[in-house]
């Protein structure tokens, strides 16, 4: 791109995405670290037919929102786009993208809002994948999360929002690995923490030397984590550090009594705080009786199920992963559990003649991935449910989702975010719908 010469603009309103919106002679610019009312000088990082890209070298009008990131590395990481901006603000941003987007695509407003659900701040991710590079001309080996608007790694030394456990050990990860002699070939570390232990899955793209698996099993056992190599896919992830106990992790739901296992790739949310409080809420808007038979869907390893099976007569969990489905068999054993059952079904077709289908459902619990439940939505009136709460972290698909079922006959009672991934864009939000 040829250069060009910095710009002052005033920011009319933020994208969705986290980036402040203004216009130079009628066309459009998003401006990165911005925020609305704001006037600020910026550079140009990229140039379109449409719309223009800049980046905020000075605030020269501080908005009232602004405040003073808890990162020091937040103006170059990509892993988090809003620590510039006040938690409070932040939290109004995403109730107004998900109130927009009920207006936009399902044509619907709550009856009621509910109040956000918060937690903490920082240190409250539990899961991520980190990026590990050998930077050739800088002699130097990065870890951590892709700058903003590049696929280079952002040269980080601490991580704010990832658990402590993890977040505040990353130099030492950093040294460790320069040390290797494999540490180019080494591309990510998929991390994941339990409420007691932290566990480290490595890629690695060649065979490790004998000195290689020494020097990251010292690393781990010293910290007393759990080590687990990946030489190909995800199948052949194996435990290699401690030699004994089982290859799980664990989190507590204690207002249910609950100790849910998971392995280190299992998908769970990465947020544990928002996570305990997310069981209350779900299961006080859904109020699953004694006698009801409840269906659990996008069920994953028994997050909500195991939960509902202590206040309903019975639940089903189905989960599209038959790993998954067999997940939450052990959980439900573990927990002796034995009014509740899963399955493994491809969820995007009618599954309502299948025999643990076929007597219907009081009530239905729906968390789906980004893409929604938009078939699933289309065949669950023919279960008659009293109630459904619908998880998501998609506001689109909720309420393209949340019209389909408006156009059942469902009222859309309330809805309301939660703050699963502070600092960032990302929209976690829960609705329940209820038979007219």
């Amino acid at each position: 791109m040829r250069a060009r010469p910095p710009v002052e603009l005033t920011i009319d309103r933020f994208s969705h995405e986290g980036r402040g919106i203004a216009s130079i002679d009628g066309k459009l610019v998003f401006v990165e670290g911005a925020l609305p009312g704001e006037t600020v000088r910026a550079t140009y990082i990229a140039t379109h037919k449409k719309y223009d890209e800049v980046r905020t070298e000075a605030v020269l009008s501080a908005s009232p929102d602004r405040v003073t990131p808890p990162c020091a590395h937040f103006s170059i990481c990509g892993g988090c786009s809003l620590q510039h901006m006040s938690r409070e603000a932040q939290i109004q941003f995403k109730q107004g993208v998900l109130a927009e987007q009920f207006r936009h695509f399902g044509n619907i407003e709550p009856e009621e809002w509910l109040p956000p659900l918060l937690d903490a701040e920082l240190g409250y991710r539990r899961k991520a994948r980190l990026g590990v590079k050998f930077v050739i001309k800088k002699d130097e080996l990065l870890v951590g999360f892709r700058e903003k608007q590049s696929n280079f790694l952002a040269d980080i030394r601490q991580c704010e929002v990832l658990d402590v456990r993890l977040g505040h050990e990353l130099m030492a990860l950093r040294e460790m690995i320069n040390g290797l002699e494999m540490r180019d070939r080494i591309p990510q570390i998929e991390v994941a923490a339990g409420d007691e232990d932290v566990a480290l899955v490595f890629r690695h793209m060649d065979l490790l030397p004998d000195s290689d698996i020494a020097a990251l099993t010292a690393f781990c056992a010293a910290r007393s984590w759990h080590l687990y190599l990946q030489p190909g896919g995800n199948d052949t992830v194996y435990k290699l550090y401690p030699a004994d106990g089982e290859d799980r992790l664990h989190y507590a739901l204690p207002d249910f009594g609950l100790t849910m296992a998971f392995h280190p790739m299992d998908f769970t949310q990465v947020n544990a705080g928002i996570n305990r409080r997310m069981m209350n809420l779900a299961l006080e808007l859904l109020d699953p009786q004694p006698q009801d038979r409840v269906l659990d869907l996008f069920c994953g390893l028994g997050n909500f199920t195991l939960p509902l099976a202590t206040r309903a007569k019975e639940v089903i969990g189905v989960e599209g992963i038959q790993t998954m489905a067999d997940r939450g068999t052990e959980n439900a054993r573990r927990n002796g559990l034995t009014n509740v059952s899963f399955y493994a079904q491809d969820l995007f077709v009618d599954f309502s003649q299948q025999p643990w289908a076929k007597q219907g459902f009081d009530r239905i619990l729906i968390d789906p991935a980004r893409s929604g439940a938009e078939e699933v939505v289309k065949y669950l009136p023919k279960f008659k449910p009293k109630r459904v709460v619908y998880v998501s972290c998609n506001p689109a698909t909720l309420a393209r989702d949340a019209g389909l079922l408006k156009e059942a006959g469902y009222r859309l009672l309330k809805a309301g975010v939660m703050d699963m991934f502070t600092h960032t864009t990302h929209v976690e939000s829960i609705a329940v719908f209820e038979k007219k």
